[in-house]
């Protein structure tokens, strides 16, 4: 038999489905809601903190008060003699290196030097068995002195025919062959000499000395070893490191204006270290090559430098300036003086009324410290040098003392609150007079804990501070500091 289902099993079935799905609809929207109200606080956030900013910090700068001065700097034209220099990359080079080998084969008995050593022209470095060459030096004394004396008695035998023939009693033809023998004898004993002398050399040659002066490198044969006149490594490398050289090149541009200096006398060479700065070593150019490279389009020079310092060593990379001429009594300025705009290069020049105005000015040159100014200045202006931020054509200045290095800051700090919750510099020296001036009314302690609750109601909060109001009080109960 079947039975029909009854409806208000059904409905208690659907029903928590229903249930569920509504949750599940509701909880979306909730979660939805929650952020955007996350994201609405956030923008809200970020718009507090970006406020301050489009309004100028608060009110402060030149912007919001266009009637305060600018403070700035200022310097006056100097007139002095001013190098002028050509920078260039060069690299350094020995002058001389010598690979020093033996000259003949043999066994290497004794090394004289130390790696690294300075050695002097003429030291001994090493010394090879000379045994054979000593015999070899003996042999021909030995044959010279043989020589020597069959000379000695073939001449007394010329004389002897000489005087025979003389008196007739002997043959002229026997006097002259004697003759002749005598001259081929003095002619063997020259050769005879002659390899007394190469026996002499080749025994000498057992002996390694150092062509020239200069440091010895690391030993390429070490003792007790067969050493051949063929090697190509050699016992050593000496390099004279003084003076050294400096390979340098300039652009194919200068050519002219460096030969024209270099006929007019010697010209000085400065190398720089490794600060790019500081001059570690003087010395002169002594060589122009006389061809421009194709593939860089630069043309090489060197210079010879004393490096009495052993600053400068061989394959170090360098940076190299060449003076060329003197500027005599040109007018310098810092180069922080020298601005660039549209219309090109000017200086903002302080007149008698403490107004700036700016003028066009011409540079010559300029480094990092001072620039050469051909026209536009005199050595009666100011110039200034720092602060240019808030600086225009015709604005106020006050001219500050450059006692010091200049601070990050210029520009006058009114007392006002930072997002943190922490005055600014000029604001606690006057909450500090402020303090000192309440504590004289008898009201010390209620200021110190009306700025206290102030202080630390601002550290709780999560965005900034609101700015101090222009014609009321700073918030946190403070007054508004004066400019």
């Amino acid at each position: 038999m079947l039975f029909k289902p009854d409806s208000t099993d059904d409905e208690k079935s659907t029903a928590p489905r229903k249930r569920s799905l509504l949750s599940r609809l509701l909880g979306r929207m909730v979660s939805l809601l929650v952020t955007l109200v996350i994201l609405g606080g956030l923008g809200y956030l970020g718009w507090l903190a970006f406020q301050p900013k489009q309004n100028g910090g608060g009110g402060r700068g030149a912007a919001a008060r266009p009637d305060l001065p600018v403070p700035v700097l200022a310097a006056t034209p100097q007139v002095h003699d001013v190098p002028v220099y050509l920078d260039g990359v060069g690299s350094v080079k020995a002058l001389n290196t010598v690979t020093v080998r033996s000259q003949v084969d043999g066994k290497l008995l004794k090394v004289n030097f130390v790696e690294g050593q300075d050695v002097k022209k003429d030291d001994v470095l090493g010394e090879i068995d000379s045994a054979i060459y000593q015999a070899q030096y003996d042999q021909a004394v030995a044959t010279k002195a043989k020589d020597e004396a069959l000379l000695a008695n073939q001449k007394i035998d010329l004389a002897r025919y000489e005087q025979l023939a003389a008196t007739n009693a002997g043959s002229k033809q026997q006097a002259d062959t004697q003759r002749a023998l005598v001259a081929q004898q003095e002619a063997i004993i020259k050769a005879d000499q002659a390899q007394v002398d190469n026996a002499h050399a080749t025994l000498g040659y057992t002996k390694i000395v150092a062509p020239i002066s200069g440091r010895a490198g690391l030993r390429q044969v070490d003792q007790g070893n067969i050493i051949h006149a063929s090697d190509t490594t050699g016992l050593v490398i000496l390099t004279q490191l003084q003076p050294i050289a400096v390979w340098f090149s300039l652009p194919q541009q200068q050519i002219m204006r460096v030969n024209a200096a270099a006929a007019k006398g010697q010209l000085a060479v400065d190398v720089f270290g490794n600060d790019g700065v500081t001059v570690i070593d003087t010395g002169k150019l002594t060589g122009i090559d006389n061809q421009v490279d194709p593939t860089t389009g630069t043309l090489k020079l060197k210079a010879e430098l004393p490096n009495t310092s052993y600053q400068l060593w061989p394959g170090q990379f360098v940076n190299v300036r060449l003076k060329v001429e003197i500027l005599p009594q040109a007018i310098v300025v810092p180069t922080s003086a020298v601005q660039r705009g549209p219309a090109g290069t000017f200086s903002y020049v302080i007149g008698a009324d403490n107004t700036v105005s700016a003028k066009p000015v011409t540079v010559t040159q300029q480094n990092e410290h001072e620039a050469v100014i051909a026209n536009g200045l005199t050595t009666s202006d100011r110039v200034v040098t720092t602060g240019f931020a808030n600086l225009a054509d015709g604005s106020k200045v006050v001219v500050g003392k450059d006692d010091g290095p200049p601070a990050a800051d210029l520009a006058p700090r009114k007392r006002s609150r930072t997002p943190d919750g922490k005055r600014g510099a000029q604001g606690d020296g006057q909450s500090k007079d402020q303090s000192k001036g309440a504590k004289q009314d008898g009201q010390g302690g209620e200021h110190r804990g009306r700025h206290e609750h102030g202080d630390g109601d601002q550290k709780g909060q999560t965005g900034p501070a609101p700015a101090p109001a222009v014609g009321g009080e700073a918030s946190g109960g403070a007054p508004k500091a004066q400019p």
